[in-house]
């Protein structure tokens, strides 16, 4: 005897109600490489502080094609990220909107976020064929837009905080760096992270390890026009073989869950610090449970981490593949798992989770 499944019923409303949630969704999607445009072309800049504009004015401006300027003006404005008067057919970006698209000393500075993203995309096809059989991609692997988008977007906040939040937050840190402290930027990529700290306290010494060689090059150029060259040196090598030992403080500035080998990275930590040392980890902000991270900036970075994080760490030995959405539990289980004994959360953003660990 057979028996037949009862159709199901569709709510309409509902259906109709994703798919324009999904078109708004690919208008967000070719957003992103508008926002790089718009960036590159100093169509922002030009705009900020600037008044009302029409597309010709702002054209001139930039040096552009004033019809590639109408549709993206109106793309922007569709969007709201610059509001039109229809009576003038001219276009304004608000204050609030410049300072988030074109200042770069802001921690609400965000074309770096969608450069990252842009380059994130682009390599999709190649994190699609990794996912059929389950093999990694590097970072190194990836594009320019990644590299340069994921410094601009991760400077700001350090900017803002790094030397004015978390590093006081550190029992004993400052005081240790002002007299003159050694320390280790593991995974420092350009070096951002590394010579502001080498700013801040002149009287320490620093090494920045990376083991993207393409990356290390950038941080010794950025290096020498800081003029901090003196007491900074970059080397190109992986998290659990970095040179030196007794070190006051290591840092990690988001890049911990992108380790193939955590566990392996936080061993060779602890052998390197010294027994009163310190090591700063910073990792994307994220709740222990999945639903914690339904939001919007859990759902970017879970985005990140399918096309960033994830292959980067299954390229790697071990391949733990933690995930840019982690957790507190899962970061204490990784630091404690390789024998340091004390962790605590010492601080926090909207994108970012501080912690200190001891040995």
């Amino acid at each position: 005897m057979t028996t037949t499944k009862p159709p199901t019923e569709i709510d309409h409303d509902k259906l109709m109600g994703f798919v324009f949630r999904a078109v708004d969704e690919v208008g967000a999607t070719l957003n992103t490489a508008l926002v790089v445009m718009g960036d590159r072309l100093g169509l922002y800049k030009a705009l900020a502080g600037a008044g009302p504009l029409t597309p010709a004015e702002l054209a001139q401006r930039t040096g552009t094609a004033e019809r590639y300027v109408r549709e993206w003006l109106n793309a922007q404005a569709a969007g709201g990220y610059v509001d039109y008067d229809p009576d003038s057919g001219r276009y304004t970006l608000s204050a609030e909107h410049a300072i988030a698209l074109t200042d770069a000393s802001s921690p609400a500075y965000l074309p770096g976020f969608f450069q990252i993203a842009l380059g994130s995309v682009l390599d999709s096809p190649r994190i699609t064929e990794a996912a059929k059989t389950g093999q990694g991609y590097g970072w190194h692997q990836h594009g320019q837009d990644v590299f340069d988008g994921c410094e601009r977007f991760f400077r700001p906040g350090y900017n803002a905080s790094l030397v004015s939040a978390w590093l006081p937050a550190l029992d004993g840190v400052v005081a240790k760096l002002e007299r003159g402290a050694a320390v280790a930027d593991v995974g420092c990529g350009h070096g951002a992270s590394t010579i502001l700290m080498a700013q801040a306290f002149p009287a320490s010494t620093f090494a920045g390890f990376d083991y993207h060689e393409g990356s290390i090059a950038t941080a010794r150029q950025r290096a020498a026009e800081a003029g901090v060259s003196d007491r900074v040196r970059f080397e190109a090598a992986p998290a659990s073989a970095y040179s030196g030992s007794s070190y006051d403080l290591v840092t990690m500035f988001d890049c911990l869950h992108d380790m193939g080998d955590p566990v392996g990275a936080a061993r060779h930590v602890l052998q390197s610090l010294k027994p009163d040392g310190t090591w700063l980890i910073v990792e994307p902000a994220a709740g222990d449970r999945v639903e914690d991270n339904f939001n919007p900036v859990g759902r970017a970075y879970y985005g990140f981490s399918t096309l960033l994080c994830t292959p980067s760490s299954l390229a790697q030995e071990v391949g733990l593949a933690l995930g840019a959405q982690a957790g507190e539990a899962r970061i204490r289980e990784v630091v404690t798992g390789a024998g340091l004994t004390r962790f605590r959360r010492v601080s926090e953003t909207p994108f970012n989770i501080v912690y200190e660990a001891r040995p």
